[in-house]
């Protein structure tokens, strides 16, 4: 089982102001923390960033960078042209969730290592939820969901040959009925939307001691 990692930076970060990714935290770029969440558990990282940005942006960690697409989808595809050909399985991260623990990937790479073809980190909804027209639904039935996430590298290519757009892999194996298995999350692996989260997971990581 060879894993290569995949670090999507590639957005405009409009809803933040500014690029998200690139903003510090612990003295460090958040996209950075988003590479090592996945460094322990991957032969190799590749990172893809706007590709107006791939001259001055800087790799840091990863071991490529490439230049990403007009959507998310697009950008993935991007980092699997970039892949190892020797590569079995792939993790696809947001470079915009610094926090994902170690736990967390090695329970994605142990799942995929005993079979499963996708692998996603999953959380309870803890919210009451209700529909866009006034109905209160049953939050039981539902969880959020979270990166990495974790493929098996052919499948995923497969998945992607639809050039289909999506907020995240696993809805792409849903629309080809391909099987998903959920693995616990991190209720603290948030996703940098807007400044209050840049300042929520600097108070977290002070909180780990500088690590995740």
């Amino acid at each position: 089982m060879i894993t290569w990692g995949i670090v999507v930076a590639g957005g405009s970060a409009n809803r933040f102001g500014r690029l998200k990714q690139a903003e510090l935290l612990g003295g460090r770029r958040v996209v950075d923390w988003a590479i090592d969440s996945l460094r322990h558990v991957c032969q190799g990282v590749v990172l893809v960033v706007p590709e107006a940005l791939i001259s001055d942006f800087g790799a840091g960690s990863a071991d490529v960078m490439v230049p990403g697409g007009s959507s998310r989808s697009a950008s993935v595809r991007a980092g699997l042209a970039a892949v190892e050909s020797t590569a079995t399985h792939v993790l696809v991260h947001d470079g915009a969730r610094p926090l994902a623990s170690r736990q967390v990937a090695e329970r994605i790479v142990r799942a995929l290592g005993e079979g499963a073809v996708a692998a996603v980190p999953v959380v309870p909804v803890t919210d009451s939820l209700r529909t866009i027209g006034g109905h209160a639904v049953d939050r039981s039935n539902y969880v959020a969901v979270q990166t990495p996430q974790g493929f098996d590298l052919g499948a995923l290519r497969q998945a992607h040959e639809s050039g289909l757009d999506a907020t995240d892999d696993a809805s792409l194996f849903d629309a080809l009925d391909l099987g998903v298995s959920h693995v616990s999350g991190d209720p603290t692996n948030l996703k940098i939307t807007n400044p209050m989260d840049l300042a929520v997971a600097e108070a977290l990581l002070t909180g780990q001691g500088g690590n995740i």
